[in-house]
Order: structure tokens, then C-alpha cells, then sequence
């Protein structure tokens, strides 16, 4: 998944150590945590792909105390991170942070299954077929009855809603024009074409949509 991105994509900087810091992570991450609170299972083995700096995933597993996490990212530098926050935040149901390109094709059978799969602000960085990739792997690696989350910026059955949106969409676009936001009727399709059920997509902050499915208990 490695590719040209504008720097309004990926913003992280160095802090202390290892860790790295994404303005972007702590704007959204409280709405985050709501929403697991109301949607996650409470217990059982969660995994996040793409887990960036490890910012969200040490506050998800402090929200979420009895769910044992297992965060994911394809770049060392920020595997190191997830590492850091984890370790001084002193966390004991996050396990080290593993190497996946959850964009490749037959992941999931390398992955126990997941009571709870989440992928936060991946989607629109890149290709549908890679997005489609993800959600096909993540339905067979959650559980029966088990739940995945997808949350980031959309566009809504074909139009994009909000000037940012507009320019960051232009700006992904410009990088690679095979990037960029994804459709609202796409993600639906996308998530019953591999088996899913949806809850009511929840609008969130920022215009910003979390997709909630679940798979069928057998």
C-alpha cells in the first residue's frame, strides 16, 4: 500500500523515543472510543489494521480493558510507536504491534478470527480494489457474530459534502488518481458482498462516517 501521498494525508512527527504524533489521531479519538463503547463487543481478541502511530489503539484498549488487542501496520517506524505508547501507557491486553498489508490478498488465513476487526482512515488512501481486498479478508478473518468497523471520510451516494472534503479528495486525487474518497453505495455493496450484515451507518465528527457490520452468528 505504499505510495505518493499528499502531506495532508499522513501528518505524524517524532516526539520522544520512538513515538510519533498525528494531530489527527487525537482529534478524533474520544468520537472513537464512543463509538466502540456502544458497537464493540466488551470482550474477546480485537485487531486494527493500518494502526498508524498507536495513538488510537492505546486509548481503544484503555476504553476497552477486557477486549485483548492486536494492532497492525505495514511501516516499522510506526510499529515502533504503537510499541512505545503501548509500553508507557502500561497496557497488558495490546500485544506487539505486527507487520500486515491487510491490502494483499489471503491475510486472513494467517489471522485468528477477531470478535472485533477496525479499520480507521485507510479507505480513501487507497485503490478499490484494494479497499474491496480489506473487506473481503476482514469478513473471513472476524468471527461468527463478530463485528467490523470502518470508519473515515465518504463520499455520500456520489457526491462529496463539505469544502475539506472536496479539496483533500482533490488533493489524494492529484497524488494518484487511483486513490481517494470512497462512495457510501460502494461501501454497502462492498460489505454484503462479502457476507456481512450493516448497521445504519453512524455520522460521526468531522463528516466523517463509521460503517458497522456484523457477520451472521452461523
Amino acid at each position: 500500500m505504499t505510495r505518493a501521498l499528499p502531506p495532508s494525508a499522513s501528518v505524524a512527527q517524532v516526539v520522544e523515543g520512538a513515538k510519533l504524533f498525528a494531530p489527527s489521531a487525537i482529534r478524533n479519538v474520544d468520537a472513537l472510543c464512543e463509538m466502540l463503547l456502544q458497537h464493540a463487543p466488551e470482550t474477546g481478541h480485537a485487531l486494527e489494521i493500518a494502526s498508524g502511530t498507536g495513538q488510537h489503539v492505546t486509548a481503544f484498549a484503555a476504553a476497552l480493558p477486557r477486549l485483548y488487542w492486536q494492532p497492525t501496520e505495514i511501516d516499522a517506524a510506526r510499529r515502533a510507536s504503537i510499541d512505545a505508547y503501548v509500553g508507557d501507557a502500561g497496557l497488558r491486553n495490546v500485544a506487539p504491534a505486527a507487520e500486515l498489508n491487510a491490502a494483499q490478498p489471503g491475510w486472513s488465513a494467517r489471522v485468528p478470527a477477531k470478535d472485533l476487526i477496525l479499520l480507521a482512515n485507510l479507505l480513501h488512501l487507497i485503490t478499490a480494489v484494494e479497499a474491496q481486498t480489506i473487506i473481503q479478508e476482514a469478513a473471513l478473518a472476524v468471527s461468527n457474530a463478530g463485528t467490523l468497523i470502518l470508519y473515515g471520510p465518504f463520499k455520500r451516494d456520489g457526491q462529496l459534502t463539505s469544502d475539506g472534503d472536496i479539496q483533500f479528495d482533490a488533493e489524494l486525487r492529484a497524488a494518484d488518481p487511483a486513490i481517494g474518497y470512497k462512495d457510501t453505495t460502494d461501501i454497502t455493496a462492498w460489505l454484503a458482498d462479502a457476507g456481512l450484515t450493516q448497521i445504519t451507518p453512524q455520522p460521526m465528527p468531522a463528516n466523517n462516517i463509521a460503517f458497522i457490520a456484523r457477520k451472521p452468528a452461523s
